[in-house]
């Protein structure tokens, strides 16, 4: 069996390693402070964003204020207003973001407005904003 020698090559390999690992170490470290500081700043912007009435571009790409994303929450209430007084399910599909919406979630939003008495129901299929 071949004996390692306790100078030589081996030797400098060793520390060439140890400083490796060090170094390693250290950047591990510093990711981790950047990491942390980038949460920080992606959570003030984010409360920023909240006061400011702008979503934050970061994650979510930007887009015009009051422009609906798509699959987000909508402001079901502004739909309504953008509606004519005589309305189908077919003209609430019209409103700008809510081409793609399932017919039972537009249907679910039309039932709430009847409820709340913010719409009545004329006939099948048609139906008249409350003023």
């Amino acid at each position: 069996m071949p004996r390692r020698s306790s100078g030589g090559v081996g030797s400098a390999f060793g520390q060439f390693q140890q400083q490796a690992r060090a170094l390693l170490a250290t950047l591990r470290k510093e990711i981790r402070v950047k990491e942390a500081e980038l949460a920080r700043l992606k959570e003030d912007e984010s409360r920023l964003g909240v006061v400011t009435g702008r979503v934050s571009a970061a994650g979510r790409g930007a887009r015009a204020e009051g422009a609906p994303r798509a699959g987000g929450r909508i402001n079901w209430r502004a739909v309504l207003e953008q509606l004519p007084k005589q309305f189908k399910a077919s003209d609430v599909r019209g409103v700008r973001g809510l081409k793609d919406k399932r017919p039972s979630e537009i249907f679910a939003a039309v039932t709430r407005w009847i409820d709340a008495g913010m719409v009545k129901r004329k006939a099948r299929g048609l139906y008249e904003r409350a003023s």
